[in-house]
């Protein structure tokens, strides 16, 4: 009798603390179980109006003529700085749910008409719709631009010479950028932009889906270097670890493309 009671009781406590630790497990991965619940949720948003990767060249374009575009490189290209999983949820998810949104949102009006750089001039007389779904389809383009695989390293030529300027040298500038990046409280984004009246060089932060063109911004400019600091962008490969992802991130920038963007900028103004 005594050995059963004994027997019952650690049966228990065993029991219990079985149920304790798979609570526990179960808490740690609540955030990536609601981050692919959404991803299910919003498969089936799928876009069949896929197209070539065209960068800037589509932006002077009206807005209902915009094409949502292929991916420029396969999903594990960027791995290990940024995995495959990660990419394939963040394009073809969140990215194709804010274009398909967005060319919603202006179906019928005479937004549909008008480049889609030219309503972020103008974003805060716009429905939030706009601002949060254009803002969202375009930001997103320019960051699947500005990695590639083997990316990394250095700027050269004019850029480089722009950052030395403004900022004093490289380490400086990707210092700044960090900060802007670390502190953005939320979501949102870390920007390098040019600004059009001065040319000169700038870091920038911004909430939610804003960009530095929108005339929301303290100070506008033409982005030139995009980073996504929404949990989406890098949660399930670094959880809450935001610096991680920063600092894998510098590995995979296409300096190549953002030179491109500033010497299209200095044609320009």
């Amino acid at each position: 009798m005594s050995f059963t009671k004994r027997h019952s009781g650690s049966f228990v406590t065993a029991i219990t603390k079985k149920g304790n630790r798979m609570k526990s497990k179960l808490m740690k991965s609540l955030p990536v179980l609601l981050l692919l619940a959404f991803t299910v949720a919003g498969y089936g948003q799928q876009s069949v109006t896929t197209a070539k990767w065209t960068g800037a060249t589509q932006w002077t374009a009206a807005s209902a003529d915009l094409l949502f575009p292929a991916l420029p490189y396969s999903n594990n290209a960027l791995d290990p700085a940024i995995d495959p999983l990660t990419v394939e949820i963040h394009y073809d998810r969140h990215h194709r749910a804010y274009y398909n949104n967005f060319i919603k949102a202006i179906s019928g009006t005479d937004m549909a008409k008008e480049p889609i750089e030219s309503l972020f001039a103008r974003i805060s007389e716009l429905p939030v719709s706009i601002r949060n779904n254009g803002g969202g389809f375009y930001n997103h383009v320019l960051y699947w631009e500005n990695m590639k695989p083997g990316g990394g390293g250095e700027p050269s030529g004019k850029l480089a010479d722009a950052i030395v300027e403004q900022f004093g040298s490289y380490k400086a500038f990707t210092e700044q950028f960090n900060d802007a990046a670390k502190t953005r409280f939320g979501s949102g984004w870390a920007w390098l932009a040019a600004d059009p009246k001065t040319h000169q060089l700038f870091i920038a932060s911004t909430a939610n889906q804003d960009n530095p063109l929108m005339n929301t911004e303290q100070k506008n400019g033409v982005p030139l270097l995009a980073l996504d600091v929404w949990e989406h962008a890098y949660y399930l490969k670094y959880q809450n670890k935001r610096v991680d992802y920063i600092t894998a991130f510098w590995s995979v920038v296409n300096w190549d493309e953002v030179s491109r963007r500033y010497e299209a900028f200095l044609g320009k103004n």
